[in-house]
């Protein structure tokens, strides 16, 4: 029996930040960090995920390695996950973690997990757990440190941000549902060959009955015509021009602090409705 400290790491900034935080503010504390392999994860996220763990001196284990999206997409008949049916969240995330945790509990330990809600984040609500050996912790929740706090926290360590914020909002899956339309004009753009494995999985389940395309309204086929993506690329050219008048300028922080968050170009919620398992 034993207290066992653990923090999950999406491979986005906020648990990136708070597994730092932690690290400079806890020292005394064992943490045990873990990351959920999709096996569809973009490779800036292995990077970023390498440069954190040389920060933190310690190894970030890789749970899920043998049930990833091509095992769950079988036992699913080739049906995309989507806003509606999110499997990739529940088998992916949710199962390898509840299983994770049960390892521990099964041998008589108190749980301490450590989740990345900000501040700023009064709508979100950490996943809580049916026993009462397990204990949810919100440390920036509870300090009082918001979104900008988080940018500080990566700056100030030399970590920074994962390289794909320069042009995508989120960790997660290549071909995540909740990305913008302009995320996938990005992936189209800096890695074709998943971008057009992201169009062979939708024809695939297209063909086998599934109702869903990866982007709302479209498939990826005809979001990726010319004329198509230069009416996608106007769109953000248009919002990007608008939100930069509304937001301050910091003069003191040129860094991290300028970088572009698509889901707040588009006005929505960050994440854009995405677990926070993924996206944080």
């Amino acid at each position: 029996m034993a207290d066992r400290h653990i923090l999950g790491i999406s491979g986005g900034k906020d648990s990136a930040a708070l597994a730092v935080y932690m690290r400079d503010n806890y020292p005394e504390l064992d943490i045990e960090y873990f990351f959920t392999d999709t096996g569809k994860e973009l490779p800036e996220v292995y990077d970023f995920l390498g440069r954190l763990e040389g920060y933190l001196g310690k190894e970030i284990k890789v749970l899920n390695q043998l049930r990833d999206f091509d095992y769950w997409l079988k036992m699913y008949n080739s049906f995309l996950p989507s806003p509606q049916t999110r499997w990739c969240t529940r088998m992916m995330k949710l199962l390898p973690l509840k299983e994770y945790i049960q390892g521990m509990l099964d041998q008589g330990d108190e749980v301490y997990s450590y989740v990345a809600i900000r501040a700023d984040e009064e709508h979100r609500v950490a996943m809580q757990s049916e026993s009462a050996h397990v204990h949810i912790k919100l440390p920036f929740r509870e300090e009082g440190i918001d979104k900008e706090g988080v940018l500080e926290i990566l700056e100030s360590s030399g970590i920074g941000l994962p390289d794909y914020y320069r042009w995508r909002s989120r960790s997660g899956c290549t071909f995540c549902f909740f990305q913008q339309k302009i995320e996938w004009v990005h992936l189209l753009e800096q890695h074709p060959d998943k971008f057009e494995e992201a169009k062979a999985y939708e024809k695939t389940a297209i063909e086998a009955g599934s109702p869903f395309t990866w982007s709302q309204g479209e498939s990826l086929n005809e979001l990726s015509k010319p004329e198509r993506i230069k009416a996608i690329k106007e769109d953000y050219e248009r919002r990007k021009r608008s939100q930069s008048f509304k937001k301050p300028q910091n003069a003191l922080r040129q860094g991290l602090d300028q970088y572009v968050d698509i889901d707040d170009i588009y006005g929505e919620d960050e994440g854009n409705g995405g677990c926070s398992i993924c996206t944080k």
